[in-house]
């Protein structure tokens, strides 16, 4: 072997051969730290069969057991999972510091019950784990924790215990005695990811690495570990609000479509298992400028409060606001009603708020931000007993959505009287619901002369 002195951006990867102020790359400023580069040079380097690879085999020949997740015990895990974790994974859990990343997965490992499980944490002492522990109010006995950064004595524990679950708290914490770098630069990420990885398909043991995210929001590291990982879940959620909610950002084994709700209080993470009835839970007070709206997350759908606020700009510039629903998209709805509808909201402030802290991108939610704006305009409220449910577009008509049976008999389910949809959806209904009334629109000119006169 021959080594050899380079620099690498910890932004993108990209090596020079002397230091620069500049990544040509990425265009990151001061990102380049000096690392050693180890050159393979013989039997390995000219292509030798690796130890641990076996001969090629065909599909046929190919033996597993589909039945064979493990079931975490933790129903919106799961349903993010695609149904439990597959023996022998990888998964990258991303997200802001402080958001519970950490109470997520420890909560995880003291409540299943699918095996030993080892715990290393790089960033907590074994004492600070029990106190935290303690407010969990959980044990496991088949639960092993270890405090330390290296990951040669990781992987000489995880030998001796064999484990079903390995938790890594967190990567950028750990560090290999063969890459002479500091721990978290990009060549100790995937010097011990590739490494971590080796071990966990050689002996089917599910790894679960906890990652530190930049202040963009991407994953910390390399981007090639998103590759080498087979699930990347994203736990978000403001800290202001007690609702979190994990995605699936990949997934190998499922889709990557579906949520998991969370809701943060004094003994850990509790599941919501119905969001709609908590998010709408101060939903029962005549105010306008509240609406209700239907949406879809995965498979699930469920009902948020969409609320406005429309006033006279104070200033010479209106103010434009919305907090979980997208500014650009609130802009092109509020120059639909100008131009399409006749109201005049160009001199007005408007300010948007999704209830609970949910963010959402789904294009069902138009037609009710459109019908909280326009009631807090005309000051007049929306009956509680209705629902809306509709894409809007730029020539001001409704247009069709997915999933409108879902949406129709959530709102059944929980007790509403009526929902106004697309009309282009009433093909979707293969059944009409019995103690819901569904009303077809086409233009918001409709509704508005239904409802606000």
């Amino acid at each position: 072997m021959k080594s050899k002195t380079v620099f690498v951006c910890q932004n993108c990867g990209a090596k020079e051969p002397k230091w620069a102020g500049k990544c040509t790359t990425c265009g990151e400023w001061n990102s380049f730290v000096e690392e050693l580069e180890v050159v393979v040079k013989g039997p390995a380097a000219r292509g030798t069969t690796p130890r641990g690879v076996t001969r090629p085999l065909r599909l046929s020949e190919v033996k597993i057991n589909a039945d064979e997740r493990l079931h975490t015990g933790d129903g919106e895990l799961d349903r993010v999972l695609g149904g439990g974790i597959v023996p022998g994974s990888m998964i990258l859990l991303g997200g802001e510091p402080g958001v519970g990343k950490s109470t997520l997965v420890l909560q995880f490992a003291l409540q299943n019950r699918c095996g030993k499980v080892l715990y290393v944490s790089g960033e907590e002492s074994v004492a600070q784990i029990k106190m935290r522990a303690r407010r969990l109010e959980a044990d496991n006995e088949e639960c092993f924790f270890l405090s330390g950064n290296s990951l040669e004595a990781v992987l000489e524990h995880a030998r001796a215990l064999e484990p079903k679950l390995l938790i890594i708290d967190s990567i950028q914490t750990l560090a290999t005695e063969a890459v002479e770098a500091i721990p978290g630069s990009l060549s100790q990420i995937r010097e011990c990811t590739n490494t971590l990885l080796r071990y966990s398909k050689e002996n089917t043991i599910t790894t679960i690495l906890i990652g530190h995210i930049t202040k963009d929001g991407q994953l910390a590291g390399p981007k090639i570990l998103e590759h080498m990982v087979d699930t990347v879940l994203q736990f978000e959620g403001d800290q202001q609000y007690m609702y979190r909610i994990l995605r699936s950002m990949k997934n190998r084994f499922g889709s990557t479509s579906e949520i998991g709700i969370y809701e943060m209080v004094q003994s850990g993470l509790r599941q919501v298992t119905n969001p709609s009835e908590l998010l709408l839970s101060n939903h029962g007070q005549e105010l306008s400028g509240i609406a209700v709206t239907a949406t879809v997350e995965g498979l699930r759908p469920i009902l948020l409060e969409a609320q406005a606020l429309v006033s006279t700009a104070a200033y010479g510039t209106p103010q434009r606001s919305a907090t979980g629903f997208d500014t650009r998209r609130l802009n092109m709805l509020l120059a639909v009603l100008e131009k399409r509808v006749g109201f005049r909201l160009a001199a007005k402030d408007v300010f948007l708020n999704i209830a609970g802290g949910i963010r959402v991108s789904d294009p069902a939610l138009d037609l009710g931000v459109v019908m909280a704006v326009l009631s807090s305009n005309i000051d007049a409220p929306i009956p509680q007993h209705l629902l809306f449910a509709g894409e809007v577009g730029l020539s001001g008509e409704i247009r069709a959505v997915s999933r409108i049976e879902q949406r129709v008999f959530e709102a059944e389910k929980l007790g509403f009287k009526q929902i106004y949809i697309p009309a282009g959806n009433k093909k979707g209904l293969s059944k009409m619901p019995g103690r819901i009334e569904v009303k077809f629109a086409s233009r918001i000119a409709d509704i508005c002369r239904a409802l606000l006169g």
